[in-house]
């Protein structure tokens, strides 16, 4: 636990820079599934090769918050998919790494924009999974605020009619939008009866920013048999950063140099 601690402060750290080198991005989004990002790719749930990018033998990750690309962006680097100096162009006409995630980076399974999106393309690739009977899991990770969008209750009901239990659906519940906290936008509770009705199996993770809890959240997500599952993960906005914990101003925006600068410590200290 403590490697996937120094694990999480460098990944936020390379994030960071990433974004602020673009000047724009989410930053508060981006430190929100930070941790859920680190558990899945480095406490050995998702199992995927850097030297077979796209093999038939992966497990699938389909980042549906796609706002949070330089996180994921941060890992597949880290993990060898391609060369660090790529999250320098973040976003810059020409670059690999495009805002949001694209087939073309090698790592990213399914290209994101519109948001409520990727569960409906989790749910295709764990149905085809199924239908060739292959044992690959299909891990979809969606921002809170996603559960306003219609497409996501029908796949969640069409998953739960195929009994996909192949698919991990993990929720980052950090409780706010850019426009606000989603009970103020339009309210998304009751999540755990929400997804109980609809069939699935809800498994919660109170405080998504320890690993022992995301472990034990994981574990059971594993165990289910016969119906999706649903990691309910209780998140903050701007984990890691003290003075943008909790905050909607930092959810979509960079840091400026001055934020930056105070936060580079910590991050360093950790890693």
């Amino acid at each position: 636990m403590k490697d996937l601690v120094k694990k999480s402060a460098q990944i936020r750290l390379e994030a960071l820079l990433s974004i602020c080198k673009a000047g724009k991005g989410h930053t508060g989004s981006c430190m929100s599934v930070a941790d859920i990002l680190v558990e899945l790719y480095y406490g050995g749930w998702i199992q995927c090769d850097p030297m077979r990018p796209g093999s038939d033998e992966q497990d699938y990750l389909v980042l549906s918050k796609g706002h949070a690309a330089p996180v994921l962006y941060a890992i597949l680097a880290d993990l060898g998919f391609f060369d660090k100096s790529e999250l320098n162009y973040l976003g810059q006409e020409g670059a690999l790494l495009t805002e949001r995630p694209n087939v073309k980076i090698p790592g990213v399974n399914v290209s994101t924009l519109s948001y409520g999106h990727g569960l409906s393309a989790a749910f295709g690739l764990a149905l085809a999974l199924k239908m060739d009977n292959k044992p690959n899991k299909v891990f979809a990770v969606l921002g809170d605020a996603e559960l306003q969008c219609g497409q996501v209750w029908e796949a969640a009901m069409a998953a739960a009619h195929h009994h996909l239990d192949n698919l991990i659906l993990v929720i980052d519940n950090n409780k706010m939008q850019t426009g606000g906290l989603n009970a103020a936008v339009v309210n998304i509770d009751p999540i755990q009866a929400k997804f109980d009705a609809f069939g699935w199996k809800v498994v919660q993770v109170r405080n998504a920013h320890d690993f022992d809890q995301l472990y034990e959240g994981f574990s059971k997500a594993h165990a289910i048999s016969r119906q999706p599952v649903c990691v309910w993960c209780h998140t903050i906005t701007g984990k890691g950063i003290e003075f943008a914990e909790g905050k909607i101003g930092y959810k979509g925006v960079a840091l400026s140099e001055g934020e930056l600068s105070a936060v580079l410590p910590k991050l360093q200290s950790l890693v």
